[in-house]
């Protein structure tokens, strides 16, 4: 936004670079599950070393790759892996921006933001010189909020990485290959604000985002658009691994049948929809690895695993309209006995929508199919629940459940036929990271 203001940025195009800054990453989980494959390697780690790899020359993308692929294997698997992931060359690539930068532009339509704001998150990873991705658009055929994208998301990386001076030297380097020369002429404009730089490093985010928000088109949320904004999430979270890329929706169908079953008022149901379209928000702070690992998780594995609950609690907290669905969205894996995870609350302390949403978690991923077994039928699905009623489930919602499953005999309430099974391409990275 300084750049906007630096380059006098009619006020009208102001409001439109303000949200897709903010929803520049939407697509970002959805390629996630292919880093972790192709490289064989945490996706979290391997995007963060390519956000300071210049990929557009060769020997830096050598380098990449073989300082990423299968970390801790022996040599041979590392020579695989390696050849696997050259072997894609530039299409490969293409192929795996594509997906990040369509799937976050048409989340950004759904969720209502002016068409500017979406063809900036689709020409995010584009490049002045036509060499970025993924449609080697070249100069002025970029939409200028995309340039602006491209070039703050970068130096702010190089930023509080390495230092601003870093940064400023990053972009000079680039000029007129990765970013337009006149915004990085505007950049060096700022060299000399030393209060402005300082601010971004000491200063509370929300607050600076709140003075830099344009006052002429702010976007007003009403409950049909939080609605929209759970619904848009919760696409977000599950795209993070083609094995759950429905779970969120199908715990969310469930959980509002369970709650109008047991005789939760209309209005009360909203609230259960929109805490389990998001109760694995937290799940986008694990790595793909483990998320999609097609064997038992180590005991250093899973406890990154259990940690997931205490990241939804923590992201919903923070947020005015969904803080008060915080801790019964982030109860999901907690059991009656209290032997869950990851707060082990028990009983009279857990909440009527965190049991619900317990059920339907557990009801949806035994019927789904996993990286380490085939999806189960409703039969045996309840046969297995029936077994922790009393203990981890609570029964009236166990009985609720049972009660919306009879319509459905002997099949899952919805398609959960996983990415995995039927992308090809899914199945061949998978295939290669055994």
């Amino acid at each position: 936004m300084r750049l906007a203001e630096v380059l006098r940025l009619p006020r009208e195009m102001r409001s439109p670079l303000f949200y897709a800054l903010l929803m520049k990453d939407l697509g970002c989980s959805s390629n996630a599950a292919r880093f972790a494959a192709i490289f064989g390697a945490d996706d979290q780690g391997v995007k963060a070393d390519l956000k300071f790899t210049n990929w557009t020359q060769a020997l830096e993308t050598f380098q990449f790759v073989a300082r990423n692929v299968a970390p801790g294997h022996f040599w041979l698997r590392r020579v695989w892996q390696l050849l696997g992931v050259l072997s894609r060359g530039p299409s490969g690539a293409r192929e795996v921006v594509v997906t990040r930068c369509e799937r976050g532009a048409d989340i950004a339509r759904m969720l209502g933001f002016p068409d500017d704001t979406a063809q900036a998150i689709r020409a995010l990873d584009e490049h002045w010189d036509g060499a970025g991705q993924p449609y080697n658009l070249k100069g002025d055929k970029i939409p200028f909020l995309a340039r602006i994208l491209g070039l703050a998301q970068t130096v702010e990386v190089f930023a509080s990485t390495h230092g601003v001076e870093t940064a400023f030297d990053m972009a000079a380097a680039r000029r007129g290959t990765w970013f337009d020369p006149v915004l990085v002429e505007a950049l060096l404009a700022t060299r000399k604000d030393r209060t402005f730089w300082q601010s971004l490093a000491d200063g509370d985010p929300l607050t600076q985002i709140a003075t830099v928000e344009p006052a002429d088109q702010i976007q007003i949320v009403d409950d049909d658009r939080l609605d929209l904004v759970a619904e848009a999430f919760a696409l977000v979270i599950d795209a993070k691994s083609p094995w759950t890329f429905r779970h969120s929706k199908g715990v969310a169908d469930l959980s509002v049948a369970i709650g109008r079953t047991i005789g939760y008022a209309e209005k009360e149901l909203r609230d259960v929809r929109r805490a389990a379209l998001l109760h694995d928000i937290g799940k986008l702070g694990v790595s793909s690895l483990i998320l999609d690992k097609p064997d038992k998780l180590t005991d250093a594995e899973f406890q990154v695993m259990r940690r997931h609950p205490a990241n939804t609690r923590e992201i919903l907290a923070r947020t005015g309209c969904f803080g008060h669905l915080a801790d019964a969205a982030s109860s999901h894996h907690e059991r009656l006995d209290g032997r869950g995870y990851d707060r082990g609350v028990a009983n009279s302390n857990l909440p009527q929508l965190a049991r619900i949403l317990c059920t339907a978690d557990i009801c949806d991923a035994l019927s789904a199919s996993r990286p380490y077994r085939d999806g189960m039928p409703i039969e045996r699905v309840l046969e297995i629940m029936g077994r922790e009623v009393g203990s981890a489930i609570d029964p009236d919602c166990f009985a609720a459940l049972e009660s919306v499953l009879q319509t459905a005999p002997g099949r899952a309430l919805t398609d959960n036929t996983p990415a995995a099974r039927s992308v090809a391409a899914l199945a061949e990275d998978y295939a290669q990271a055994a």
